[in-house]
């Protein structure tokens, strides 16, 4: 299972992997300060150090436990990806996520989740993702996550005086495929409500409980969300019908 590490101590705020970012999913805009439906990842200025915040990829991530048509799933190389197609509109996973990752588009006519993917399709070229392509400075690595996790303690034990002698995602919300490491100014800029078991079995205990009431809201907004889909559908058709009409008259 692959993953990043992003060391905090090497960053120096170039926004080299935020560029990457917004250019390889042609994101429209500038770089915002928070994390949005056009910012994938951004970075937060802590006492003179940077923080890059982004989907944490859980090794079981609750928000996929918690949508009702799977349009959320773990990769076996490690992105936790969002299908459009199979969306439903619900928003649970925004809120079963415990790290408030995933933006929802409330402006557009069919609205999608949006959040880092992890550069998926990169991943299944044998490629790393953009953002740590770009970095010069290996505060942002890509590789297998065992081997960053390694990395990490590696870099903390040869210098305690830099880092904090902790690894973010290493055991919270039972683990994550991005792992953070940096100076305690840092590291104490986390959610320490973050458990460090996995959620997707609380998730389920929850959702287990109203198995009707759940499964009847995720038919119906299924059979209205493919409705909706049909009808537009539909009219994209008609009006090239009538495009195509006009040009031949």
């Amino acid at each position: 299972m692959y993953g990043l590490l992003f060391d905090a101590s090497r960053c120096v705020g170039c926004e080299a992997c935020l560029d990457a970012c917004r250019a390889e999913f042609e994101l429209p805009g500038t770089h915002g300060k928070k994390l949005s439906t056009t910012d994938y990842t951004v970075l937060e200025e802590l006492d003179e150090s940077y923080l890059r915040r982004m989907c944490m990829h859980c090794i079981e991530p609750s928000c996929a436990s918690a949508c009702p048509v799977g349009a959320l799933h773990k990769t076996p190389e490690g992105p936790v990806v969002y299908e459009y197609e199979k969306c439903i509109g619900c928003r649970y996973c925004i809120v079963a996520c415990p790290f408030g990752i995933p933006r929802y588009e409330w402006d557009s006519t069919t609205p999608r989740v949006q959040k880092c993917q992890l550069c998926s399709h990169r991943l299944v070229e044998g490629r790393p993702t953009a953002c740590a392509e770009a970095c010069e400075f290996d505060a942002t690595v890509f590789g297998d996550r065992t081997e960053l996790l390694a990395e990490a303690w590696k870099r903390i034990a040869e210098d305690p005086d830099t880092y904090a002698p902790r690894v973010y995602g290493a055991e919270e919300a039972g683990g994550t495929s991005v792992l953070i490491i940096g100076p305690p100014e840092i590291m104490n800029a986390f959610d320490v409500n973050i458990p460090r078991e996995s959620l997707p079995q609380k998730t389920w205990v929850v959702l287990s409980q109203i198995p009707t009431a759940v499964g009847a809201a995720g038919a119906g907004m299924l059979a209205v969300n493919w409705i909706i889909r049909r009808r537009i559908a539909l009219a994209k058709q008609r009006t090239e019908s009538n495009g195509e009409g006009g040009a031949e008259s």
